[in-house]
């Protein structure tokens, strides 16, 4: 909630400042004429932006019941122009308060140069964004991670564990690209591989397609799968376990599956997508899935119950959902991402030796089809024992 309030003010705050100046600029040229049209123009494109950010709300654009495929390259669209017209407008409000405060008498060549710098800096965001939808959104990378557990028996000491999350097949990824990911997966060679969920993003998005490639997965002792808020907003939870069960995939439902592996036991627990407006129910009855003596992962969507889960005996949660910020930017060593706003597992290893949780950067987008400083990622665990 309070980050849509701050993404909404933003939006208002943007669009007023650029219809005031382009209203202003065709004042100063256009008859009465034209600038009417122009400001029927402005108020047209004001509420055409309006009406993709609210796209962005799945749950808005079901209501007024829109194509999946209409909702997704809408809101991207309207989130695009957002993010680009917020960088423009900063650069351009800096070059003309830094116009202003220079002196007339300034060398004209001077001024030319500052000119041209505002030109080049204004075209950044654009260049930004393009690199992220063009380039690193499909930049699909193996990223191996050691998790060291406490008391881990030493047969499973080094387990492999293959994870994919938020694929998000449909408008922003088309299933070649799945495809992609799949192969490099398979070359891991895993012996566990796991889907945390997000296999689509809207009504109409390709769900058997994505089942088909992800069923390609091969892992020694098999693939497993927990629910995301995705397949629940397009309520295809049940359809998803049936279509991926028939293809090999088992999806894990508020239970568990004990693997053997050697003398020791590893226990993959599941639950389905957990409500961060419902924190007070968080893994309500999941403690029931802890096998004692055996090691204990969790597979939650939402990577906010890893405390309820560490509690309740767990030892490690494997989580997405947060893309791990998608957009972030790097200040003094810190990340700054929209995902701080609802959690603060983003991205990475969290917790200590004796529980711990992973979140993935996953695989897709939602909301636009761009990552900025969060590359998608194909991720290994390698189990440790300490």
């Amino acid at each position: 909630m309070k980050f849509d309030f701050v993404l909404v003010a933003i939006l208002v705050i943007v669009q007023w400042r650029i219809s005031v100046l382009c209203l202003g600029a065709a004042r100063a040229r256009l008859g009465p004429r034209l600038l009417a049209l122009i400001c029927v123009g402005v108020v047209a494109f004001d509420l055409l932006a309006v009406f993709g950010y609210l796209c962005t709300y799945y749950s808005t654009a079901s209501r007024l019941k829109l194509p999946g495929w209409l909702v997704e390259d809408v809101g991207a669209g309207a989130i695009a122009y957002l993010l680009a017209a917020a960088g423009v407008l900063a650069v351009y409000e800096i070059i003309r308060h830094i116009g202003r405060s220079i002196g007339a008498d300034t060398n004209p060549t001077r001024r030319h140069m500052l000119h041209a710098g505002g030109s080049v800096l204004m075209a950044a965001p654009f260049a930004t964004l393009g690199y992220g939808m063009f380039i690193e959104r499909l930049d699909f990378r193996v990223r191996e991670v050691d998790v060291p557990l406490a008391g881990l028996s030493a047969d499973l000491d080094g387990l492999r564990i293959l994870q994919l999350s938020d694929i998000h097949l449909g408008a922003f990824l088309a299933e070649a690209d799945l495809a992609r990911v799949v192969d490099a997966a398979r070359e891991v060679r895993p012996q566990i591989a796991i889907v945390t969920g997000d296999l689509i993003s809207a009504p109409g998005d390709p769900l058997d397609a994505c089942i088909r490639q992800l069923a390609r997965l091969r892992a020694d002792s098999g693939v497993f799968g927990c629910m995301g808020n995705h397949e629940r907003f397009v309520r295809a939870e049940n359809y998803t376990a049936a279509a991926a069960a028939r293809a090999g995939i088992e999806f894990l439902r508020q239970r568990s599956r004990p693997l053997r592996f050697g003398d020791a036991t590893l226990n993959l627990a599941g639950v389905d997508y957990q409500e961060l407006a419902h924190r007070e129910l968080y893994l309500k009855g999941a403690e029931r899935l802890v096998v004692p003596g055996a090691a204990n992962i969790l597979l939650s969507h939402n990577p906010d119950v890893f405390p309820v889960a560490a509690h309740q005996g767990y030892h490690l949660v494997m989580a997405g959902h947060t893309h791990g910020g998608q957009i972030t930017v790097e200040i003094v060593d810190q990340s700054i991402s929209a995902a701080r706003f609802f959690t603060p597992y983003v991205y990475g290893l969290y917790g200590g030796p004796r529980a711990a949780a992973y979140v993935t950067r996953g695989i897709g987008t939602i909301g636009i089809p761009a990552r900025i400083g969060a590359p998608p990622e194909i991720a290994v665990l390698r189990l440790r024992k300490v």
